[in-house]
């Protein structure tokens, strides 16, 4: 790991409390990083930015952001631009799921899915556009947003529409945030996890068996990894945070509307 190869990144996460989020934050921060911690979990948010700092490697602060509301995502941009001197990076991570079954999906559980994962994911790419032309090209890079889809931005799965919906809208806005930003020098593109061993994952279990779809917790893991991941195992935070700091280092600046996947082999397109 090159401890300067984010040196001179601001970089802001959503949803970085615990998970992928979490993971990202304070290896980015170990390579240089300046990192805001952003989470409606605030107290959360603080724990790993007070690791991040005491660490001693790059800076950290947290704010709280619920990342259906607007106003949450200027505030957030602001208050990094203010305690960094700019954003250059902004990681739209923030994301939940509820498992149904397809005729089994209400208005609740599609609202809350799409307003968290997809309305969230447009505001904080706006957002933090709109800061980043304010600020004015870089000299030398571009700025960078990138967004978190899934193995369900390439397919679907019977149990999960409205999260595969969500996710489906995240490549269109990788794809369609590239296109409109490239002539302000911002670069647009994505990464997308396959079955992480994360908070999310353990809720996601529990939830497959209370829907019928598994008879006991544990089970829906086991048959993923052996049925569907070509490399016959789970993977966790540290699997995905070399991808996502590639996306955010300078390595990575003739890329833009790009989505890679870190899947272990589950889709192949």
């Amino acid at each position: 790991m090159d401890p300067n190869r984010l040196n001179g990144k601001n970089i802001l996460i959503t949803g970085a409390a615990q998970g992928m989020g979490a993971a990202n934050a304070e290896y980015f921060a170990a390579q240089g990083a300046n990192v805001t911690v952003g989470d409606i979990n605030h107290d959360g948010a603080k724990d790993v930015a007070a690791r991040i700092n005491a660490a001693g490697n790059g800076k950290a602060i947290a704010v709280r952001m619920d990342v259906t509301k607007r106003a949450d995502h200027t505030a957030a941009v602001n208050a990094t631009a203010e305690e960094f001197g700019s954003i250059n990076v902004m990681l739209n991570n923030a994301g939940v799921n509820k498992p149904r079954m397809f005729l089994d999906i209400d208005e609740e559980n599609w609202d809350m899915i799409m307003n968290i994962n997809a309305k969230g994911m447009l505001f904080g790419m706006q957002e933090a556009a709109k800061k980043m032309i304010e600020q004015g090209p870089m000299t030398d890079h571009p700025y960078k947003i990138i967004n978190v889809g899934s193995i369900v931005s390439r397919t679907a799965f019977l149990d999960v529409i409205p999260y595969s919906c969500s996710k489906y809208c995240a490549l269109a806005m990788i794809i369609g945030g590239a296109k409109a930003l490239w002539e302000h020098k911002i670069t647009v593109n994505g990464y997308g996890p396959g079955v992480v061993k994360t908070e999310l994952w353990e809720q996601l279990d529990k939830d497959l068996v209370e829907i019928g779809m598994f008879e006991k917790e544990g089970q829906s893991m086991d048959h993923l990894a052996q049925t569907m991941i070509l490399m016959k195992q789970l993977s966790t935070p540290d699997d995905v945070k070399g991808t996502a700091a590639f996306l955010c280092s300078d390595e990575s600046d003739y890329m833009t509307g790009q989505l890679l996947m870190i899947d272990g082999g589950m889709i192949m397109q």
